[in-house]
């Protein structure tokens, strides 16, 4: 009886962690593509019945994106890093993130509470923003002005600022933090490639501050029988992350948002439908 229990448990931890290295991947594939990894974890943990108690794991997790994502521009950050005291472009680039990362961090302050325990328990809320944002990435396809910024590096200081803002729309669950900072990008004049790398430039000191706030307020939270799972969603977010971001860059330069407009509208249909149907909370 005693064997048959542990070999239970241990199928059951087992299982746990097959959960967590799908969210992992879920959470890397989804982070830096305009589809929101909010909507997908929630979706995905639903589907999968994982619960998540205090949102530790996520949060955990969402670390393993962001350093996979400064290892790829490792050599930018260290170019920028050393360059500060000599290097006039490298003083501008700090000073261009750095201002248009602050309009996250004021909104952020007095909104995340609010969205964190009213809008992520709405799924009505995240279908309509998922449908809403992919009509509103085809229009932008279609109709974005000329583009005049062609490097994202080069993005003029109040270019950078007003897609800040634009960031914030993020905080709604569903409209996702990339994709809001791609619209604003092609909206203010950079071009595909231009928008999609400044927001993985932007995504750097937001997410890295949102993971320290996120962080002080669920570390007492953190079960030590949870560490295994989260240690292994950390490592998959991590390797997924890494691996797509490079291709989605050279995919929008070719072919645009397009097919993650119309992604983004076939999932928040589905999930609408089974909110009307009752088949979710």
């Amino acid at each position: 009886m005693v064997a048959s229990a542990h070999f239970g448990g241990a199928a059951l931890d087992f299982l746990d962690l097959i959960r967590a290295a799908f969210l992992g991947v879920l959470q890397g594939l989804t982070e830096f593509l305009p589809v929101s990894s909010t909507a997908h974890l929630l979706i995905g943990a639903e589907l999968i019945g994982y619960d998540d108690p205090g949102g530790v794991f996520t949060v955990m997790i969402q670390l393993g994106s962001i350093l996979a994502v400064m290892w790829l521009y490792r050599q930018r950050i260290i170019d920028v890093i050393t360059g500060l005291p000599t290097k006039p472009e490298a003083r501008r680039f700090a000073l261009m993130l750095f201002l248009s990362f602050l309009p996250a961090v004021g909104i952020g302050f007095f909104a995340a509470d609010y969205v964190k325990t009213v809008l992520y328990e709405s799924f009505i809320v995240i279908g309509w923003a998922l449908v809403i944002g992919g009509a509103a990435m085809l229009l932008l396809e279609r109709f974005a002005p000329k583009p005049v910024v062609t490097d994202a590096a080069e993005t003029p200081i109040w270019r950078a600022v007003a897609v800040g803002f634009m960031q914030c729309i993020a905080m709604i669950p569903g409209v996702s933090r990339s994709g809001a900072t791609i619209y604003g990008g092609l909206l203010l004049g950079l071009d595909r490639r231009a928008a999609a790398e400044f927001s993985f430039f932007l995504a750097m000191p937001t997410m890295v501050a949102a993971f320290i706030y996120d962080f002080i307020k669920v570390k007492d939270q953190i079960a030590p029988e949870r560490i295994a799972e989260i240690a292994v969603g950390f490592v998959f977010a991590f390797i997924a992350a890494a691996i797509v971001v490079k291709p989605f860059l050279d995919f929008v330069t070719r072919i645009g948002f397009g097919p993650f407009a119309w992604y983004r509208i076939g999932l928040g249909a589905l999930l609408l439908g089974g909110v009307y149907m009752g088949q979710l909370g």
